[in-house]
C-alpha cells in the first residue's frame, strides 16, 4: 500500500501540486488558478472524455432494442445473453466503453482533489520541485472578496445544476416509436436514468456544501465543460443524419 501511495504521489499528486503552486506564483489569485487548471486538465483528458460520452450515449440509444430482446427471450437466459451480445457486436457498442475511460481519469481527479484540498487549507510545500518558488502561504481569497477556503452554497448549487444539465442532456432523447414495447419508460434502465437525473445533483449539492469553495468551483467548472462537450458531440451526431456515432466510429442505424 505504501508503494502504491508513493507512486501515486510521484506521478500524479506532486506534478499537479507543483503546477498549482507554480501558476499561483505567476497569477496570485487561487480562483483564476483553479479555472486554468480545470481547463488544462479537460484539454488533456479530452480524448478519454469523448470516448466515454460516445459510449454512454450509444448504449443509451440501444436500450429499446435490448428491451425487445429481453422480452422476446425472457424464458431463455442463455439465448438472451447470446442475442444481447450479438446486438452489442452488430452495433459496435461496448457495454464497458463508458466505464473504462472514467476509471482511467479517476486517479487524476483524486490527485487534483487532494491538491486543491491541501492548497486551500493546510498547504505543505515540502513536495515542491527545486525550480518552483515556495510562496510560504496561499491566499484563499479570490477577486479580493471571494473566500475559496470555506464552503459556499452558491457554488454548491451551481455544481448541482451543472450535474443536472449534463444528465438531462444524456437522457433527453425519447426512444423511437419503431422500438415498440422497448420504448416504455417502465423498464429498469428508464427508472435508473430518472433516479440518476434527480438524485445525483442533490448528492452533488450536499457534498459540495461540505467542501472548500475552491473544490466546488472546480466541480462546477469541470461538470459544465463536460456538459458543453457533450452538447457539441450530440449535435454532431444529429448532423450526420441516418448515422450514429458509436465508440468513435460512424455506423448505419439500420442494417
Amino acid at each position: 500500500m505504501e508503494f502504491i501511495r508513493s507512486i501515486f504521489e510521484a506521478i500524479l499528486f506532486q506534478p499537479l501540486f507543483n503546477g498549482f503552486v507554480g501558476l499561483y506564483n505567476i497569477i496570485p489569485d487561487v480562483g483564476v488558478v483553479i479555472v486554468i487548471i480545470t481547463v488544462l486538465l479537460k484539454l488533456v483528458l479530452h480524448p478519454l472524455t469523448s470516448k466515454s460520452i460516445k459510449a454512454q450515449k450509444s448504449l443509451q440509444d440501444l436500450q429499446p432494442r435490448i428491451k425487445e430482446v429481453k422480452e422476446k427471450f425472457k424464458g431463455d437466459q442463455q439465448r438472451l445473453a447470446q442475442e444481447t451480445m450479438k446486438l452489442y457486436k452488430e452495433h459496435k457498442v461496448n457495454p464497458l466503453g463508458s466505464c473504462l475511460p472514467i476509471l482511467v481519469q479517476l486517479p487524476v481527479f483524486l490527485a487534483l482533489y487532494w491538491v486543491l484540498r491541501d492548497g486551500l487549507t493546510n498547504a505543505n510545500f515540502d513536495l515542491l520541485y527545486s525550480f518552483v518558488s515556495n510562496p510560504e502561504s496561499i491566499n484563499v481569497i479570490s477577486l479580493g472578496f471571494f473566500d475559496l477556503g470555506k464552503s459556499n452554497i452558491v457554488l454548491a448549487l451551481l455544481a448541482g445544476a451543472a450535474q443536472f444539465f449534463q444528465a438531462k442532456m444524456m437522457f433527453a432523447k425519447r426512444a423511437p416509436k419503431a422500438a415498440g414495447s422497448g420504448a416504455k419508460d417502465e423498464n429498469m434502465m428508464a427508472m435508473m436514468n430518472k433516479q440518476m437525473l434527480y438524485f445525483m445533483p442533490i448528492i452533488t449539492v450536499v457534498i459540495a456544501m461540505q467542501l472548500p469553495a475552491g473544490l466546488s468551483l472546480y466541480w462546477f467548472l469541470s461538470t459544465l465543460i463536460t456538459a458543453i462537450h457533450q452538447f457539441f458531440l450530440f449535435r454532431k451526431k444529429k448532423d450526420v443524419g441516418s448515422t450514429a456515432v458509436i465508440e468513435g466510429k460512424l455506423v448505419d442505424d439500420e442494417k
